[in-house]
């Protein structure tokens, strides 16, 4: 039977979310991949203990996450009964619902139909009566945000999430979703934006509004689909997912673009005594509106290692000057 390390929140900072009374570990874990039936459940639950044991109190996953979709939250589920369940009030478990779940015109999207479907699906495939956040994953272009914002708020209403958030919703889109909630007194609390070193959208005007409306900021793709680690630096390997055909996110090409760049980066990580992926993901945190970041893991050694980050996480003007430099390379290709 699993016996959480009492150590387990001694070493962990935990940050307030915007102007909510939540906090959240400054690193979550993402189930988004190594989480679905293609994946071995013994080292799923690996991970999970080892990040709850390193007081990893917050658990991200998707409607669609797995591979296939849906597994990823039938995985945890399964996980949360056997190992985790005595826990599950030291635990934010959320989920989110939009992008292409099931055929027919409900199984995406923001609509109040898949929204109201999304989450209940989720709720039973993880077999838990309420999720910590739920989010609307992406904005929807043929659904005003006022019928999204109301799904939500009526989840929060019937005790299905405690909190709503949402993702890759631009500023504009933000604001006006945050005049909705404030209007239905939602605790919508949360933004999850793609966010890494060479994609710093979110500082083109979203850490403005979300500083103004007390929205806290979780990101994920910190490490850029892995180009801001030491997995490229010497080529490229053979079983990468750079080497894959079939990524969609990452190619041989955007490691030959951006190799010089990362390799100068790892200069100054080293000079740090840090790995350069500890550092990506300190820089990340260094951004005064961003609460945590989101790293997946396909083995106990990976997490652990970049849980090192939280060892080293501020950065000297000179440091942040010198990356600034650096990155701005790449905007003049």
């Amino acid at each position: 039977m699993y016996l959480a390390n009492e150590q387990r929140y001694e070493k962990m900072d935990y940050r307030r979310l915007g102007k909510s009374g939540l906090k959240l570990p400054a690193i979550s874990l993402g189930l988004w991949h190594n989480f679905g039936d293609v994946d071995t459940l013994d080292n799923q639950r690996a991970i999970v203990r080892a990040a709850f044991d390193h007081g990893i109190t917050h658990f991200d996953l998707a409607n669609n996450y797995g591979p296939p979709a849906g597994s990823a939250e039938i995985n945890f589920g399964r996980i949360l009964k056997e190992d985790m369940f005595p826990y599950r009030d030291e635990l934010i478990i959320s989920s989110k619902a939009g992008y292409y779940m099931w055929p027919g015109p409900y199984g995406e999207w923001g609509s109040r139909k898949s929204i109201i479907a999304s989450c209940e699906q989720s709720l039973k495939r993880m077999g838990l009566d309420y999720v910590d956040i739920f989010y609307s994953h992406r904005p929807d272009p043929d659904t005003p945000l006022e019928e999204t914002a109301l799904a939500l708020d009526q989840l929060v209403r019937q005790g299905k999430t405690l909190y709503v958030g949402v993702s890759n919703y631009s500023a504009e889109q933000t604001a006006e979703i945050s005049k909705i909630f404030q209007e239905l007194r939602t605790p919508f609390i949360i933004h999850q934006p793609r966010y890494n070193m060479f994609d710093r959208w979110i500082e083109d005007g979203l850490t403005d509004v979300l500083a103004e409306e007390g929205i806290g900021t979780i990101t994920f793709s910190p490490l850029a689909q892995g180009l801001l680690t030491n997995r490229y630096l010497h080529g490229i390997p053979e079983d990468s997912r750079a080497h894959r055909s079939d990524s969609p996110f990452l190619t041989e090409d955007n490691v030959q673009s951006t190799i010089e760049v990362v390799k100068q980066l790892n200069d100054i990580a080293e000079k740090r005594g840090q790995t350069l992926a500890e550092m990506a993901l300190a820089w990340n945190l260094r951004q005064p509106t961003v609460t945590s970041v989101l790293i997946g893991a396909s083995r106990v050694s990976q997490l652990e290692d970049n849980l090192k980050a939280l060892d080293h996480l501020a950065f000297s003007k000179e440091e942040l000057t010198q990356i600034d430099a650096i990155l701005a390379k790449l905007t003049k290709k």
